[in-house]
Formats: C-alpha cells, sequence, structure tokens
C-alpha cells in the first residue's frame, strides 16, 4: 500500500492502517510522515476496497507534533529528498494533516502515549477517537511562543465547549485521556495497549456497513455542520434520498428479509 520510512500504510480487510512510524522521535512530523499521509489519505479515497481508515502511531505514542529539535537546528523538517513533493504542491502538509483535505471514509484515531501539539490538531480531522488509558493530549503551541496554525483555533471551538477549547489552547496544559473524554476530545478510553484493537472493531462495524450510504452519512454531517437547521434538512434530503435508489439499499432490505448478511457493491 505505499508509505514512507516515517508512515507504514497496510491494508486490514477493508481498513487501511496509517502508522505514523518514527519512534525514536515520539512520531514527530516530517516531511517522509507528511508525503506519507497524504497518499494514504489519496488511496483510501481512490481505492473503493478500503471502506475506512485507522490512524495510529508506532512504539506506544501517537504524535508529539512539529520536530522542534529540527526546526531549532537549520528550521526544515527531517527527509530533504521529499522537498520536490513540497515544492509540487505547496498545500501537501496541510492535506496531509487533514487541515485542507477530508476523506471521504471515515477515519479512525487510534491514540496511546503523547498526542499533543501537531497531534492533537491531527486527531480533530478525524470522525472518531479510541484512546488508551495512559494517552496524553495537548496544544502546547502557545508555550513555545507558537500558534497551534494546524487548525485548532477554528475547529475545536466546534468539537467541544468553547470554554474548554480555549483553556486547552490558552494554557498549553497536558490533559489525561480520562479528561479528554469528559470533555468530548475523544469518544472513549481503553486500557493501555487495546486503542488500536478497539479502532479496528469499530471499523469492522463501519465496513460491513452499505458504502455508499456510510460515506453520505459522514459527507451530511460536514457539509450541514454550520447550517441553519431549515438548510440543513434541506441538504440532508439531497444527500440522503439518492441512497434509496440504489442496489446496495435494495440489497439491505432483501438481506434483511432472508436473514443474511448483504453483500454490498457500490451500485
Amino acid at each position: 500500500m505505499g508509505g514512507t520510512e516515517h508512515l507504514t500504510a497496510e491494508q486490514v480487510g477493508a481498513t487501511l492502517v496509517l502508522t505514523l512510524n518514527r519512534p525514536e522521535a515520539k512520531n514527530a512530523l516530517s516531511l517522509p510522515m507528511l508525503v506519507g499521509l497524504h497518499d494514504g489519505w489519496a488511496a483510501a479515497d481512490s481505492d473503493d476496497t478500503i471502506r475506512s481508515v485507522v490512524l495510529t502511531g508506532a512504539g506506544g505514542t501517537f504524535c508529539s507534533g512539529m520536530d522542534l529539535k529540527a526546526l531549532a537546528d537549520d528550521g526544515r523538517l527531517s527527509g530533504e529528498h521529499y522537498r520536490d513533493r513540497l515544492r509540487a504542491d505547496p498545500d501537501l502538509h496541510w492535506k496531509a494533516m487533514l487541515r485542507h483535505h477530508r476523506p471521504r471514509k471515515p477515519v479512525i484515531a487510534a491514540v496511546e502515549g503523547h498526542c499533543v501539539a501537531g497531534g492533537t490538531e491531527i486527531l480533530q480531522g478525524t470522525d472518531i477517537r479510541v484512546a488508551g488509558e495512559g494517552a496524553v493530549f495537548g496544544l502546547y503551541e502557545v508555550r513555545r511562543g507558537l500558534f497551534p496554525i494546524g487548525g485548532s483555533t477554528v475547529r475545536l471551538a466546534r468539537q467541544i465547549a468553547r470554554t474548554h477549547a480555549l483553556e486547552m489552547l490558552l494554557t498549553g496544559r497536558p490533559y489525561s485521556a480520562a479528561e479528554a473524554e469528559r470533555i468530548g476530545l475523544v469518544g472513549r478510553v481503553v486500557p493501555d495497549g487495546t486503542a488500536l484493537e478497539k479502532a479496528l472493531e469499530i471499523a469492522e462495524l463501519i465496513n460491513a456497513n452499505g458504502p455508499l450510504a456510510v460515506e453520505a452519512v459522514k459527507a451530511s454531517v460536514y457539509e450541514t455542520a454550520e447550517l441553519t437547521e431549515t438548510e440543513g434538512l434541506k441538504l440532508e434530503l439531497e444527500r440522503g434520498w439518492p441512497i434509496f435508489a440504489t442496489a446496495d439499499a435494495k440489497e439491505g432490505a432483501r438481506a434483511f428479509a432472508e436473514k443474511r448478511k448483504p453483500v454490498y457493491r457500490r451500485a
């Protein structure tokens, strides 16, 4: 499935598992990692054998954000041999971090260990979030005199209560998995070492459903988020009604009547 030296990509059934793979640096962002993420999202969008994506990190860590050591040394991320990819698409890093791209397939985050700074920013671009009990979250940028430019000043207050969003953004303090769950940043907390397993279980439940319906539901949720209720309901019908005319919808009803599992064909 491709990948780079800092990003592994493996298809498990109908799920694409993208693993941030730079554990010696707590999976700090690098150009190879960003290129691998970008290509992974593109593969998921273009390959219809993939019905969901799980994003996780190697070595018991999700992502510690920007590589501050590299930036302090020469202002560059590691992996200069990928610089031509960034020149060809100056927006590549923002797409990789899900700031300027939303995959059409559901994305589930499986978080262990540190998920801070850019890690918490990438997290906000995912759809469903599972964390190990020992996971740590936080937007540390202000502690370093930096700005969380990966989208957090826009997204976070739309995903959790504004008071919690502003506390996280302005204090730069760490948050435990339990607190992240309490404020709604993650959906569930599981024993350490089992986040990926639980994420794959959730992915399997999604994969068993009609793919056209799943993608339309995800699109509708995001497209209507900032609309009035009246506008949103109108758009929901535009997204939803065509699904009822698909062969998959007929197969779902037929399978129910025949008491068997449906076989969906994206038609």
